[in-house]
């Protein structure tokens, strides 16, 4: 796979999406960045406004298995990655395979869930495995999570830890369309369920597992100059020493971030990563990964005001 067919795809995914899915253009492209970046995508937006839909879309164009999990307040670890049964016939334990065993995850409203259950996530997340007394059993090299959440003060969420959030690539906040896409969709999707939508609409599989591979492979070929690389961990590192963050963001999200510039330079039939890519993709790659001082907390600043200023202060490389 080349440049032009790489683009060509992209472009033919998005109007796919654009079945379903309107008014959310930087969204969609977002999360096809964290497909072929191989990261994670974490969705939090009020209910009602499309993420499940949208999830739902993006699984569709993909000729990968799918499984969705709901989380609720009594789902239990085992629910999410399955449990040994005994079989009295053979007298022999059986593994019951969770939801967890896929290659697309949508874990919807997953902070409803309390922690003991999102931490089952963790390892399967980070290392695409899952142990289950004491067995190792891989989920694959397209495994994908994407999660939805309401945000975090609405009644009856826990918040995520920080060590599973530092697992997703990028969190993306949506909000509430605008008054024309209000009712355009209104218009168009009216009393129809999600799956009858995307059934009626005839959203066409076109990203299958060698496809991705072929993606992901030009994608590590894109170069990234030293002084892009060093850009990316300088503004990293500056998170962990602002007076107005009390955690910064880890090395792991300077990876994620440069992973996700080779995938944008990509999609602008680049060769090579920019400045431009960089300051396009920090907020969402990092805003999920600070904490907030309580000093800033109490002027009213948020983690995006803080990563701007942080930005503009920054020397990109010429």
């Amino acid at each position: 796979m080349n440049l032009d067919e790489f683009r060509n795809l992209v472009v033919a995914i998005r109007g796919e999406i654009a079945k379903t899915v309107q008014g959310q253009d930087a969204l969609i492209d977002m999360i096809l960045i964290s497909i072929f970046a191989r990261g994670h995508c974490l969705l939090e937006g009020p209910p009602g406004t499309a993420k499940t839909l949208l999830a739902r879309s993006v699984s569709a164009i993909m000729d990968l298995q799918y499984r969705r999990i709901q989380f609720t307040p009594d789902l239990m670890p085992s629910d999410v990655l399955g449990v040994n049964l005994f079989n009295f016939q053979t007298s022999q334990f059986h593994l019951t395979k969770g939801p967890v065993f896929t290659n697309i995850l949508l874990a919807d409203e997953i902070n409803r869930a309390p922690p003991k259950t999102q931490s089952a996530l963790l390892q399967a997340m980070n290392e695409r495995m899952v142990t289950i007394d004491g067995t190792d059993y891989p989920l694959g090299l397209d495994f994908f999570v994407l999660a939805t959440q309401n945000p975090i003060e609405q009644h009856g969420t826990y918040p995520l830890p920080e060590a599973q959030l530092d697992r997703f690539l990028f969190k993306l906040v949506i909000d509430f369309p605008d008054r024309e896409t209000e009712i355009a969709i209104l218009k168009r999707h009216a009393d129809q369920p999600i799956q009858t939508k995307l059934n009626e609409v005839g959203i066409r599989p076109l990203v299958t597992s060698s496809i991705l591979a072929e993606g992901r492979a030009l994608i590590d070929s894109i170069h990234l100059d030293d002084s892009i690389l060093t850009y990316i961990v300088d503004l990293v590192r500056a998170t962990r020493s602002d007076p107005e963050i009390l955690q910064g963001a880890s090395t792991r999200a300077a990876d994620a971030l440069s992973a996700a510039v080779r995938v944008r330079a990509a999609f602008g039939g680049r060769q090579y990563g920019l400045p431009d890519d960089v300051q396009a993709l920090m907020v969402p790659a990092l805003r999920h990964r600070i904490i907030l001082s309580p000093a800033a907390e109490i002027d009213g600043r948020t983690t995006e005001d803080v990563l701007r200023t942080i930005l503009n202060r920054m020397d990109a490389p010429r």
